[in-house]
C-alpha cells in the first residue's frame, strides 16, 4: 500500500490533492449538518471516526503501525489522535449553532498566523489585519447571540492549527506519505471519542439507511479529504499549505449555499474576501 500512495503523490501535483481536499473538507460536514436532529451532533462525530478509522484499517494497518512505532512516533499518533476527536466534535458542535462560512473563517486566522511565523514583516502584518478584520466582519453580532457556538469555533480553530502542525509532521515522517499514520491516528481518535459519541450514535443502528449515511458522511469528511491532505502535505512546504488554506473560506460558502441553503449577505462575503486576501498576499518564506 506504500508503494499505491507514493505513486498517487508522485504522479499527481499536489495542488490537485489539495483541490479534492478543498471540495470535500466542507462538503462532507455539510450532509453531516443534514443528519444532526436525527443522529445527533455527538453521534454524528462518532460515526465520521468510526466508519474514517474501519476504511483505512484494511489498508494502513494500524496496529503494526503501533506496534513498529519508536517512543517519539507513539507521541505523534496520540497527540494527531486527540486532535483529530476533539477537533472533529468541536467543528460539529460549532455547525450546529453558526453558519459554515464563519466557523471555516475562523479556522484560517490560525492558520495564517502559522504561516506567517517564519516570516515577519509588515506586509505580512497587514496580511494577518486583514484576516482578522474579515472574520470580525463574519462574527458581527453573533458574538452576543451565540458565545457558545463561538466559543466552540474557536477550539476547532485553535486544534485546526495542531492538525496541520501534526499531519505535515506525519506527512514528513511516514514511510507512504503519512497515511498509515493517520489510519493509526484514526483508531486512536476513536477510542477518545468512544465514551461520549457512541450513546448517541447507537440510536440509528436499527435504521440502514441512516448507518449508511454516517459510513458517507465519515468517507466523505475524514477519509478523501485527509488522504488528500497528506498527499499535498509529503511535497509542499508547511508554509505553502498554509498559504493555499485560503481558498477554504470561499470553498465552505459556495457549498453551504448549494447544500443547506446558507445565503450570505453582502457583509458576509466581503469577510470572507478579506480572509482569503490576507491569507493570499502574505510574504512566503524563500
Amino acid at each position: 500500500m506504500a508503494i499505491t500512495f507514493n505513486t498517487l503523490a508522485a504522479c499527481t501535483r499536489p495542488e490537485a490533492w489539495f483541490g479534492v481536499s478543498a471540495v470535500f473538507h466542507y462538503l462532507g460536514p455539510s450532509l453531516a449538518v443534514l443528519l444532526f436532529p436525527t443522529v445527533g451532533v455527538l453521534g454524528i462525530a462518532w460515526f465520521r471516526i468510526a466508519s474514517a478509522a474501519l476504511i483505512f484499517a484494511p489498508f494502513t494497518r494500524p496496529w503494526n503501525t503501533w506496534r513498529n512505532a519508536d517512543f517519539e512516533k507513539r507521541l505523534l499518533l496520540l497527540g494527531l489522535g486527540l486532535c483529530l476527536a476533539v477537533m472533529n466534535t468541536s467543528f460539529y458542535l460549532a455547525l450546529d449553532r453558526l453558519p459554515m462560512s464563519l466557523v471555516a473563517a475562523m479556522e484560517f486566522i490560525g492558520t495564517l498566523g502559522l504561516a506567517l511565523f517564519d516570516l515577519r514583516s509588515w506586509r505580512n502584518l497587514f496580511a494577518l489585519g486583514l484576516a482578522i478584520g474579515g472574520v470580525f466582519l463574519l462574527i458581527d453580532v453573533k458574538f452576543i447571540s451565540d458565545p457558545i457556538g463561538l466559543a466552540w469555533a474557536a477550539l476547532n480553530a485553535i486544534l485546526f492549527v495542531g492538525y496541520v502542525v501534526l499531519g505535515h509532521r506525519a506527512a514528513q515522517k511516514g514511510a507512504s506519505n503519512g497515511v498509515e499514520i493517520l489510519g493509526a491516528s484514526m483508531v486512536i481518535a476513536l477510542i477518545f471519542l468512544m465514551p461520549i459519541g457512541f450513546m448517541e450514535a447507537i440510536r440509528a443502528f436499527g435504521l440502514p439507511t441512516l448507518v449508511l449515511a454516517g459510513i458517507g458522511v465519515g468517507f466523505c469528511s475524514s477519509v478523501i479529504p485527509y488522504v488528500s491532505d497528506q498527499l499535498a502535505m509529503s511535497r509542499l512546504p508547511r508554509a505553502s499549505y498554509a498559504l493555499m488554506l485560503a481558498l477554504l473560506p470561499a470553498t465552505a460558502t459556495i457549498i453551504a449555499v448549494i447544500v443547506l441553503a446558507q445565503f450570505p449577505t453582502v457583509q458576509d462575503i466581503l469577510g470572507v474576501i478579506l480572509v482569503m486576501a490576507g491569507v493570499a498576499i502574505h510574504k512566503e518564506k524563500a
